[in-house]
């Protein structure tokens, strides 16, 4: 039997994470960079000391990251952008590849969601890609909601990740979020039927 390793991905407030959490409201396993990522950041003493020597000791509190300073410093400059990233992907690529390989001892399917799958060039990592979609005025409205951030800070954030029409030419499957979350979870679950099948 066939097992497979898919990439959920999708810009800002696109609802990527709101379809993962659908994948495992049906008993998948769905490994989040987001968290990894922070998770690495806080607990790899090697990082650490890569970040602060870059960006500053004031990076971490007692330890602990302080994301807000960190976002200050990185995503209204490009380049530190790419500094911090150049720190963070290799150890969050790696923990996902051997991550991967041991749930597959005991799943067929296993999801892992992350914003920046082609940003950091981590698409060989899967067998398909589903991107999550939307129009840009609906994504920030979304992220405007959820998060205490302004217009022009989510406009650069979107600034820097690989625009939506590129990235839907690279993706295997796409869905549309621009509807209701009945609407989402009936395309999700759609996929989730054809995943299946591809397994068999």
């Amino acid at each position: 039997m066939k097992k497979l390793v898919i990439g959920i991905t999708g810009g800002i407030g696109s609802g990527k994470t709101t379809v993962s959490d659908i994948f495992i409201n049906n008993n998948y396993t769905v490994l989040k960079t987001d968290d990894i990522a922070k998770k690495i950041m806080n607990e790899n003493s090697e990082v650490k000391q890569k970040i602060t020597s870059q960006f500053g000791n004031e990076c971490y509190d007692d330890g602990k990251l302080n994301t807000k300073h960190l976002a200050k410093k990185v995503f209204n400059h490009p380049a530190n952008i790419g500094k911090l990233n150049k720190i963070v992907h290799p150890p969050t690529i790696q923990f996902i590849r051997t991550e991967t390989k041991a749930l597959l001892q005991n799943a067929d399917i296993v999801f892992v969601e992350s914003a920046l799958i082609y940003e950091a060039k981590m698409q060989d990592l899967f067998d398909y890609i589903l991107l999550i979609t939307s129009h840009e005025d609906t994504r920030i409205k979304r992220v405007l909601k959820r998060d205490l951030e302004t217009i022009s800070e989510i406009k650069s954030r979107i600034i820097n990740q690989i625009p939506e029409e590129q990235k839907r030419g690279r993706a295997h499957f796409v869905i549309e979020n621009n509807s209701s979350i009945e609407d989402l979870k009936s395309r999700v679950i759609f996929f989730l039927g054809l995943f299946k099948s591809l397994i068999k």
